[in-house]
């Protein structure tokens, strides 16, 4: 049990050493926050303090999806966002979202993300703050840069189900709409993509665009996926704000009340 144990850990760290080396396309934020550029005493400390410092916590991340959030309170206000996660346990990951994936990237929000197991858990009032993921799967629409077909979709099969709290905290990456410059107001509550046509015009073809993505490709190597798909809350929560959207893979399926 030991020995199938290791060799596990060995296959996951393997598979994530060759995901940061092959992560995809570069896909630039729109911008930077304004300010003075780095002084070279500031970048002397810098240099000082990642040779002294103990930064675990930021170590433990190690999977990268890319995927999008509308607003749950404005939905029209819709980002694209790189999500770096550490998966806690097999119920339980945590993500820092950016708007981009190169050096330039400014963060953005984070999201929490649990199984159905946890959700099941959760009290009658703090569910309407979690979001479901099997849409954004089953589409094609959430994933993983860099890592071969087989491998994501693995990912993605222990996924399924799942639902995701996130919290935008800037206006940054948000499709054909100027950025805020630095991080202003309350942070945002977003949600998910649960119907096609719901998504910006242009918004998923430019992050296929850059990144080197065929989100359809995707959706059709993921149909097998549907077979573990069960229904959800939240499919129908923003329904009335898309109402020229409609269809969806097989599946993508609501929770009645």
């Amino acid at each position: 049990m030991r020995l199938n144990s290791l060799s596990a850990r060995s296959a996951a760290a393997a598979l994530f050493l060759f995901s940061a080396a092959c992560r995809g396309g570069d896909a630039p934020p729109d911008g930077q926050p304004p300010g003075r550029e780095r002084e070279l005493a500031t970048q002397a400390l810098e240099a000082g303090a990642a040779v002294m410092q103990d930064v675990t916590p930021v170590r433990q991340i190690d999977v990268y999806l890319a995927g999008f959030h509308p607003m749950k309170e404005h939905p029209g206000e819709q980002m694209e966002s790189h999500h770096y996660c550490n998966q806690v346990n097999e119920d339980f990951a945590q993500c820092v979202l950016f708007d981009g994936n190169t050096a330039t990237a400014n963060l953005h929000g984070i999201e929490f993300i649990i199984s159905e197991k946890l959700y099941e858990s959760l009290p009658a009032d703090e569910r309407p703050f979690w979001h479901p993921h099997n849409y954004e799967i089953l589409s094609g629409q959430l994933v993983g840069p860099g890592l071969p077909d087989a491998a994501e979709e693995a990912f993605m099969r222990r996924k399924m189900n799942s639902y995701g709290k996130t919290w935008h905290v800037w206006r940054t990456g948000v499709h054909g709409q100027a950025r805020d410059p630095l991080p202003f107001g309350p942070a945002m509550l977003a949600w998910s993509f649960n119907r096609d046509g719901e998504a910006l015009p242009g918004m998923v073809e430019e992050r296929d665009r850059q990144m080197g993505i065929d989100t359809a490709e995707k959706r059709r190597q993921r149909a097998g996926l549907a077979e573990l798909a069960r229904p959800q809350d939240g499919v129908d929560t923003l329904r009335d704000a898309f109402p020229g959207a409609a269809g969806a893979p097989h599946g993508v399926v609501g929770r009645e009340p």
